[in-house]
């Protein structure tokens, strides 16, 4: 964010219990309230002033004439970027999420869906997971099973335990010998490849033969032909309903906005991968209303990518209304990020 101002200790002060002070109420914030509520060494009169030098600026704004403030879209970034501290996950729900992610470590597809229950379940918004990219997983095995009509399944397990499986016709049947070499051929020069990669490094192979694996090499090649080099994003969401108890979206023409938002995930998958920034791996906030996006002026989401090894797989995150607590939001993010990674390493490894 380009600051045209730098705020002053007091300002800063008055900016961040605003803040917190309508995380919590979702009412607008008066000066007296201020005082009260922090026990401030300050005059509700100075701090009126105070909160009328942050609207001026444009940190701050009223709703109406009479009624106290509330933060705008500037007020918030700035609050996030230079006053929040992410808040530390309690030890009770660490255990909670270490405990129930370990229990499901042999079923890629059961983590996925409990991460995003819990994230959902702890934040009370809505919680998001980008499964891993194919472009990360590699071959583990390859299989081969015949079937009637000169058919063969051809089955290949990745390193996250998932299985991608095809039908291929060829051309004649294939003995239990013949189809022991070709299984033998392909687990020898694709272990370890890139899923999503198979036919190219099946061709780089190819080119290199000159001798009796040649035909076997084509043979091999063509058993990939029906399988796809892209595949389509997907997304985990949990805890929908949630997000609509809030009293922002008590206004029907606003929920129906991020209603549709939700049901468009390629949006949500980009609003996610929009958190991704330079640097090590840490949660980011994508505030709404900094986009042109329609459907985001009164939610934010709060992502981070998770890893294996120091390479980003996939994100997670939370989405929640723009007066959300967001240093609670960072903390778990930042902690479910950083233990998902951590059980996706050992499992590819």
């Amino acid at each position: 964010m380009v600051l045209d101002k730098i705020l002053n200790d007091r300002e800063q002060l008055i900016l961040q219990a605003v803040v917190h002070t309508y995380i919590v109420t979702a009412e607008p914030v008066g000066s007296r309230t201020l005082v009260e509520r922090y026990d401030l060494d300050l005059s509700s009169a100075t701090v009126r002033h105070v909160m009328a030098e942050l609207e001026e600026a444009g940190f701050l704004q009223q709703v109406h004439i009479s009624s106290g403030r509330i933060p705008t879209i500037q007020g918030y970034r700035y609050y996030i970027d230079y006053l929040m501290r992410v808040r530390r996950l309690a030890l009770a729900e660490r255990t909670r999420i270490e405990a129930e992610l370990s229990n499901r470590l042999n079923d890629l597809e059961a983590v996925m869906r409990q991460t995003c229950h819990l994230l959902a379940l702890i934040s009370r918004h809505v919680g998001m997971v980008e499964p891993p990219s194919p472009s990360a997983a590699r071959v583990r095995t390859i299989e081969l099973m015949p079937l009637a009509s000169n058919r063969i399944a051809v089955l290949v397990a990745d390193t996250f335990d998932r299985v991608h499986s095809e039908t291929v016709a060829v051309e004649e049947r294939l003995g239990e010998r013949d189809l022991s070499r070709l299984r033998q051929f392909l687990n020898d020069h694709l272990r370890g490849a890139k899923v999503e990669e198979l036919r190219s490094e099946l061709q780089l192979v190819l080119a290199a033969l000159h001798d009796e694996h040649h035909r076997l090499c084509e043979q091999a090649l063509s058993l990939f032909d029906p399988f796809p080099t892209t595949w389509p994003a997907r997304l985990y969401l949990d805890g929908a309903a949630q997000l609509f108890e809030q009293p922002e979206f008590d206004d029907m023409a606003k929920a129906r906005e991020v209603f549709h938002l939700i049901e468009a995930r390629d949006q949500l998958i980009e609003l996610l991968r929009a958190a991704v920034r330079d640097g090590p791996p840490r949660p980011w906030v994508v505030i709404g209303g900094e986009t042109d996006r329609e459907g985001l002026e009164e939610i934010s989401v709060v992502a981070a990518p998770y890893c294996i090894g120091d390479q980003p797989v996939g994100m997670l995150g939370v989405l929640g209304p723009r007066r959300m607590a967001y240093p609670r939001v960072a903390g778990l993010v930042d902690y479910t990020a950083n233990l998902l990674s951590r059980f996706l390493t050992r499992l590819a490894g």
